[in-house]
């Protein structure tokens, strides 16, 4: 991915180890996810977080990161989880009074609806299975990561702790996640709107708008998810074209449920004028980021001029290869 680092990580320290994870955007199904409905996502790389962490010789925990520095016990609420993921990941390798040092390294940005908060916590979990020799299973990351996203969201779907560990694209429905083959290179532009998205208050503001109109908003959430399974579809197929089609459609139904802006549709508008295939917000909206598919490397570049042209403040370029 373009704007972050490409560079293999810094070797660990001696005693020291490492865990990594990635930031993830939704494609297609936010908001129909929550009445129940698919979503898929995919993977950002190389947009990702490292943690290294080591046995304390203070026999303290400390945490090192861009949000906090100090004692564990002294951390901040918006700290509470990664403390929760790492005693989670802690009782999980049967060392839950281990003192550690841990170093958290982030690019993914915050609020902008690309799982921070999840990778923070899967690379988290990581090095402390790293640190004791040891893999976590699919299901055991699983249950590490929700302990810490309940902290930070409440009551967690469950997609972003599955899409942050995953390699490869995910259809996600109530809870199960499955792998997407992907039949041709896909190459996605995102673009920051500058602006935090909140989506507690985009997920009210839907269900508030569906029960004043259910008819209306209840239709276009139902189009929102035969548009996720049909575009599942596309993606084994490496439909660029349909995929494309489907993001815009997306993009106006979202925003004719009241989660989109005026900056997001600029955006969207500049990313299509631009020669994008498709482009749509990601995530809860009420502000976050912009996905727009491109045709190869070259025409993502200039699609990434385009868009920072336009105002996005930060782009960045990332490939779903073909499985």
């Amino acid at each position: 991915m373009h704007n972050s680092s490409q560079t293999e990580p810094p070797p660990a320290a001696a005693g020291t180890s490492q865990g990594f994870a990635h930031a993830k955007a939704i494609l297609f199904g936010e908001h129909a996810v929550v009445y129940g409905s698919p979503a898929v996502a995919v993977p950002l790389h190389g947009l990702g977080v490292q943690t290294d962490i080591r046995r304390s010789p203070e026999q303290e925990t400390r945490i090192e990161s861009q949000l906090f520095s100090g004692n564990a016990q002294t951390a901040p609420e918006p700290m509470g989880p990664v403390v929760a993921g790492l005693r989670a990941a802690l009782d999980a390798v049967g060392d839950p009074d281990a003192e550690v040092e841990l170093l958290i390294r982030s690019a993914i940005p915050h609020s902008r609806g690309l799982g921070s908060s999840a990778a923070v916590a899967t690379s988290v979990a990581r090095a402390v299975a790293n640190l004791h020799s040891t893999v976590f299973d699919e299901e055991t990351l699983h249950e590490i990561v929700q302990a810490a996203e309940t902290v930070a969201h409440g009551r967690p779907s469950g997609i972003d702790a599955w899409a942050v560990a995953k390699p490869a694209p995910i259809r996600f429905q109530t809870g199960c996640a499955e792998t997407i083959d992907v039949g041709q290179r896909l190459v996605f532009v995102l673009a920051d709107s500058g602006h935090h998205g909140s989506t507690a208050e985009a997920v009210g503001g839907v269900r508030a708008r569906r029960d004043a109109d259910p008819s209306r908003i209840g239709g276009m959430i139902d189009r929102l998810a035969a548009i996720t399974d049909a575009a599942v579809d596309d993606i084994r197929s490496g439909d660029r074209a349909t995929i494309g089609r489907r993001m815009l459609e997306a993009h106006e139904l979202l925003s004719g449920i009241g989660v989109s802006t005026s900056t997001l549709d600029s955006l969207v508008s500049a990313a299509t004028a631009a020669g994008a295939r498709g482009a749509k917000l990601t995530g809860g909206g009420l502000g976050g980021c912009v996905l727009a598919l491109a045709d190869g490397d070259d025409e993502a570049e200039e699609l990434a001029d385009a868009l920072r042209t336009a105002g996005a403040p930060r782009t960045w370029t990332t490939e779903v290869r073909a499985t």
